[in-house]
């Protein structure tokens, strides 16, 4: 009997030592392992592999020679992961660490890149959707930080791309507004209509919209009674958009 006891005991310690005390062999890898692959598998686009491998390398080495640039890497994959919110806070962490550092420029682009694409799940980003229609933050603040990068960095290689963007997201706010302008004329808010449609005139000038916020604009001074302001607005419509269909539509409403 003790025979067999002593031998359960046996295999029981045994079956500890093959499953239960394993370890992981990454815990053993060196700063220069533990980056190497993290690099590794960030350039084989294996994504969550390369978060790991990062996060660990920062948890173990956190003043160590490669935490600068693991920092960045690290939010690159998090942006590749579509892990905005991550991404953005690695990259707000590497601004305020690293603020002079040769790379802070390439840190306000990924940022910028991160809120551009917040909230785009597959379905918007490859199906026909219209961009204005969503909740404007994100794109309000990707905006800024592309604002940001060119205006602190004139001549930074993300410049070129990161004004397209802009240009981009500028013309899809000033569609917001009229979007949302458009619903106030439907409620009938006329005031709250016609502040939106000026804030696109002020704002945005050089947006496709211009014309129908100007339009707009006329329709709301008219609800509002504002007989000059709506002469006003359509003076500029016909000199600057005279063949606009909205110039043709508002024409017979201004009292001349």
């Amino acid at each position: 009997m003790r025979a067999l006891t002593a031998i359960g005991v046996t295999l029981l310690l045994a079956s500890c030592a093959l499953f239960g005390d394993k370890k992981d062999p990454v815990e053993e890898w060196s700063e220069d392992k533990l980056y190497s692959e993290a690099k590794d598998a960030l350039q084989s686009e294996y994504y969550e592999k390369a978060i790991e491998y990062y996060e660990k390398l920062q948890t173990r080495y956190p003043f160590g020679d490669f935490s600068t640039q693991a920092q960045l890497d690290l939010a690159y994959a998090y942006y590749k992961t579509e892990e905005s919110a991550s991404a953005i806070a690695a990259c707000d962490r590497f601004i305020k660490l690293y603020p002079t550092s040769p790379q802070v420029d390439y840190a306000y682009y990924l940022k910028g890149l991160a809120n551009f694409n917040q909230g785009k799940g597959l379905a918007q980003r490859y199906l026909p959707s219209d961009p204005s229609q969503r909740d404007p933050g994100a794109s309000v603040q990707a905006f800024h930080d592309f604002t940001e990068l060119t205006k602190r960095f004139p001549n930074s290689q993300y410049n070129r791309d990161a004004r397209k963007r802009m240009m981009y997201l500028r013309n899809i706010l000033a569609q917001h507004e009229v979007n949302v302008a458009n619903f106030y004329m439907w409620r009938g808010a006329y005031l709250a209509a016609a502040n939106r449609a000026l804030y696109v005139v002020e704002n945005y000038q050089q947006a496709p919209v211009m014309p129908d916020a100007l339009a707009l604009l006329v329709r709301a001074y008219q609800a509002l009674q504002l007989e000059d302001l709506a002469a006003d607005a359509m003076r500029v419509l016909e000199r600057n958009y005279p063949s606009h269909p909205g110039a043709v539509e508002v024409k017979g409403l201004v009292v001349k």
